[in-house]
């Protein structure tokens, strides 16, 4: 038995103790460490993925943690390993598989969304989808991969290059993490982010930003570019004020990279996509090199993860962190600690 936070309604999330079947054929038996909350969790939480989530449901899927046992036909691994979990299971039949993008099979298990997640003191996952961690690496700040391979995936698709001008819409985790990757990449970046609280931390980090309630975006852009515009805009904030400005300070043959969901249509301003001859690109999750690059950028320091983490808690106030995150403010990243030994549930 294990305990485990659970999704059980709209703004409704429990702690209870579920069942911990020994790891299958191909499968290992993890403890995790510590596990983020993303965006796409507080989208379940708001019951907005009602249709896809089937209730109770284990959330979490931004992991550190270490294997503890390993089931039969399972080779390379051994219990003590620290790992991380790229938690992407595909069928390998369908039309995107068969060309190569399993990442986004068409009938694709996103655990800790499809299937039982990592926020619970013992997780059983397929061999497969481990990625190995180095010793060195502290697991809280591990924990920061699993975005960290979000946003190098965004920077691939977006194929950013030495040199261009990049503006971040949106300056939570994913976007402060793109603003990182792309400028490591030796971009220029600009992020747009209305929380005064998201704007200072990312100019700790080396970054410049600009309030879009007391500044004109599109005219600053037009004087740090010398009117040429943007080369690359990433849409993070899921607003459609958003997705006006990705739009408008983009150059011509200027790339837009939708990263944030928006859980609604938006009207798009299609006549600058023909007069500029824009290009729009999905950047929906990541692939294997992502994760193993993501793994090299936090463990080197390229990525300061432990200045994203706001805070930690116990497995037990899991529920009360979601409504720390929906609340805004002065938060960035919340990791659950899920090594904290509880009387009843084993740790």
């Amino acid at each position: 038995m294990t305990l485990a936070v659970r999704y059980t309604a709209a703004r409704t999330l429990d702690t209870a103790v579920v069942d911990a079947p020994a790891p299958g054929p191909g499968e290992v038996e993890l403890a995790p460490a510590y596990v983020g909350i993303c965006g796409t969790d507080l989208h379940i939480f708001h019951g907005d993925m009602d249709a896809r989530v089937a209730a109770p449901a284990v959330l979490g899927h931004e992991m550190s943690g270490r294997i503890v046992r390993v089931g039969p036909e399972v080779e390379g691994w051994q219990p003590g390993d620290a790992v991380t979990v790229m938690p992407l299971r595909w069928d390998g039949s369908c039309p995107a598989c068969r060309a190569g993008h399993q990442h986004i099979c068409q009938h694709l298990d996103f655990i800790g969304i499809d299937s039982p997640g990592a926020m619970q003191q013992r997780w059983r996952v397929p061999a497969s989808t481990l990625i190995p961690l180095p010793d060195a690496l502290p697991l809280d700040r591990a924990a920061l991969v699993e975005p960290t391979a979000v946003a190098v995936h965004d920077v691939g698709r977006a194929r950013v290059r030495e040199g261009e001008k990049v503006v971040v819409v949106g300056g939570g985790p994913v976007g402060v993490l793109i603003a990182l990757v792309a400028q490591a990449a030796g971009a220029e970046v600009r992020v747009v982010e209305l929380s005064a609280h998201r704007r200072s931390l990312a100019q700790e980090l080396g970054l410049v930003t600009w309030d879009p309630a007391g500044v004109d975006v599109p005219g600053l852009v037009g004087e740090w570019t010398g009117e040429a515009g943007a080369d690359v805009a990433f849409e993070v904030s899921g607003a459609a004020g958003g997705v006006d400005t990705a739009v408008e300070v983009l150059g011509v043959r200027g790339r837009l990279c939708l990263v944030a969901i928006h859980s609604r249509p938006r009207e798009v301003n299609l006549h600058r996509f023909f007069w500029r001859e824009l290009t729009l690109v999905g950047a929906r999750l990541y692939e294997r090199s992502d994760f193993e690059k993501a793994v090299a950028l936090v463990a080197e320091g390229t990525i300061p993860a432990e200045r994203l983490i706001s805070r930690v808690v116990p497995l037990t106030q899991a529920p009360t962190a979601f409504e720390a995150l929906e609340g805004g403010g002065e938060v960035m990243k919340i990791l659950v600690d899920c090594t904290t030994d509880i009387e009843g549930a084993r740790a």
